[in-house]
C-alpha cells in the first residue's frame, strides 16, 4: 500500500460513548480509528476491526452498513466541536463581531491542530488515490462544518450591517489570515502544535487584520 500513516496506539484518541450511542458501538470506533491510522483505510479489513473492538463482524454490521459508515462516524466524533456555539452573541456592533471572530478562531485552531486530527488530515491525503472516500468524507463532514460555522458569523455580520462582502469569500479570508502556513507544517511534521498563548494571539491579530481589510460600511 502506498502511503500509510502510522502512528502509535498512545496518540489514538478513544473515543467516548456519546449521548445513545452504546458501548459496543463505541468500542467499534475505537478500534476503527486506531486500525485507520495505523494500517490506511484501504489496508484496514472489517474483520481485523471487529477483532480489535472484541465483536463478531454480525454485530459490527448491526451497527454500521459498511467500513465508509465507521470512517465518517470517526470523523464525525470530531466535527461536532467545530460546529457554531449555540450561545453566539447577537452581532450588534463591530467589536461584539470581533469577540465572535476571536472566540472562533481560537476554538477553530486548538481543534485542527490536535494530533489526532492532523493525523486524519494526513490519512486523507495518503490514502487520496486509493481512497478518496476518506477525502470526501473529511472535506463533507468536518471541514464543512467549521466552514458553515463560520460562514453563519459573516452572514449575520453582513445582516447586521457590520462589513460587506459575501460571507463564503469573508470566510475564506479569515481563515486564511488565521492559519497561515501553520496548517502545511503540521501535515508534514514540520512545525509543533501551537500553545494555548499563540493559538490566541493568532486569533486576536487575524481578526484584527480582518477588519481592517473591511472596515465598518459608510
Amino acid at each position: 500500500m502506498v502511503g500509510k500513516v502510522r502512528v502509535t496506539k498512545k496518540s489514538s484518541t478513544p473515543v467516548s460513548p456519546s449521548a445513545g450511542q452504546t458501548p459496543l458501538r463505541a468500542r467499534i470506533l475505537e478500534a476503527a480509528f486506531s486500525a485507520f491510522m495505523e494500517r490506511g483505510y484501504a489496508g484496514t479489513s472489517t474483520l481485523e476491526i471487529a477483532t480489535r473492538a472484541h465483536a463478531s463482524k454480525r454485530e459490527l454490521y448491526a451497527e454500521f452498513d459498511s467500513k465508509q459508515d465507521m470512517l465518517i462516524a470517526c470523523i464525525s466524533e470530531r466535527a461536532t466541536r467545530l460546529k457554531m456555539p449555540s450561545d453566539l452573541p447577537e452581532l450588534s456592533d463591530r467589536q461584539t463581531l470581533a469577540k465572535a471572530l476571536t472566540a472562533f478562531g481560537t476554538r477553530l485552531l486548538h481543534e485542527v491542530s490536535d494530533p489526532t486530527v492532523v493525523a486524519v488530515f494526513r490519512l486523507a491525503i495518503a490514502e487520496a488515490a486509493q481512497a478518496p472516500e476518506v477525502g470526501r468524507a473529511l472535506n463533507d463532514v468536518a471541514i464543512e462544518a467549521s466552514r458553515s460555522a463560520l460562514r453563519e458569523i459573516m452572514r449575520r455580520a453582513c445582516s447586521a450591517g457590520l462589513i460587506d462582502g459575501e460571507p463564503a469569500e469573508l470566510s475564506d479570508h479569515f481563515a486564511g489570515l488565521l492559519w497561515g502556513n501553520r496548517m502545511i507544517g503540521l501535515l508534514l511534521g514540520v512545525a509543533e502544535r501551537p500553545g494555548a498563548r499563540e493559538i490566541a494571539c493568532r486569533a486576536e491579530l487575524a481578526t484584527s487584520a480582518f477588519l481592517r481589510a473591511y472596515p465598518a460600511p459608510s
